[in-house]
């Protein structure tokens, strides 16, 4: 035996640590019948109900004030369009017909598409005969410069009149016939009669009076495919209308309602009475100076 191997010199040896055992994970606890038992869900407490009852009332302000949101911007727009459609488009568009003559208009338009050849030379009122202004307001608007659009006196004759049964021309001015002339369409609804008194009072507030005449002058239909005093002087007499005479501005305002069924050049019996009858009257316009809003030959001279 070997010395190294004596018993007596060996040394003691460290224990082992123990293996670890597997443990299956725990098993939920059963029920008398052998089921898993299933966790009830924790219960609410007050604080929680409190807060969803909080959320609740916040969702709901929150959805009125949208719904009011939307309710004041449908407010707002509809406001807006209108303010665009019937104030600042309007206005906006007379406010240019005052310094420009409109090329066309919407019975020039309805004229062309009938086939008409349409004549329209624009002109300046200074390149126009007194004897025409003169007619036309014998013809058509006895007060022209002395009411504000509309004459109360013409429209209560003509309700009278027609409460007998009869006719009376000269209810509508010179302005209205103007409004209708430049911004309306040919119609006799209510509707083109509201817009035609919106545009009246217009042009009133914002034209004097010798442009309302210069433009009546210069859109007004003499027949034939002819638009304004220039066209009809040259189409039915051959001059401009800087040279007509008294008689040929009387027979032109004679055919005035009708200038498509009543002929200025060729008149019949009834257009030479009414002209003959215009040319005194258009005298009785110059001598009472009943024009002088728009002639300035016609007013007083200052002492």
């Amino acid at each position: 035996m070997r010395p190294e191997d004596d018993p007596e010199d060996r040394q003691p040896e460290e224990p082992r640590a123990p293996e670890p055992q597997y443990e299956p994970p725990p098993r939920a606890e059963e029920s008398l019948f052998g089921d898993p038992e299933i966790p009830m869900p924790p219960q609410r407490r007050p604080g929680d109900r409190q807060r969803a009852r909080d959320a609740r009332t916040n969702l709901d302000l929150d959805l009125g004030r949208i719904k009011r949101r939307k309710r004041f911007g449908l407010v707002i727009t509809t406001i807006s369009v209108l303010f665009i459609a019937f104030v600042l488009l309007p206005v906006t568009w007379a406010g240019a017909y005052l310094f420009i003559d409109p090329p066309s208009t919407m019975l020039m338009m309805q004229r062309a598409a009938e086939g008409q050849t349409i004549r329209h030379y624009p002109i300046p009122l200074n390149r126009m005969s007194p004897h025409i202004v003169r007619a036309v307001i014998a013809a058509e608007d006895a007060n022209f410069c002395t009411h504000h659009g509309f004459d109360v006196e013409a429209i209560q004759d003509a309700m009278e009149s027609n409460q007998r049964g009869g006719n009376v021309r000269g209810a509508s001015t010179i302005s209205q016939q103007t409004a209708k002339n430049l911004f309306l369409w040919p119609d006799r609804s209510w509707v083109r009669k509201g817009f035609e008194t919106y545009f009246t009072a217009l042009i009133e507030f914002m034209w004097p009076k010798r442009r309302v005449m210069e433009a009546y002058l210069n859109a007004a239909e003499w027949g034939d495919g002819n638009f304004g005093i220039e066209a009809a002087a040259r189409a039915r007499f051959g001059v401009s209308a800087a040279d007509l005479t008294p008689l040929q501005a009387a027979r032109l305002a004679a055919v005035l309602p009708s200038p498509n069924r009543w002929s200025a050049d060729n008149p019949g019996p009834y257009v030479r009475r009414r002209a003959a009858t215009l040319v005194q009257r258009a005298r009785v316009v110059r001598n009472e100076r009943t024009a002088a809003c728009v002639l300035l030959t016609d007013r007083p001279e200052s002492p």
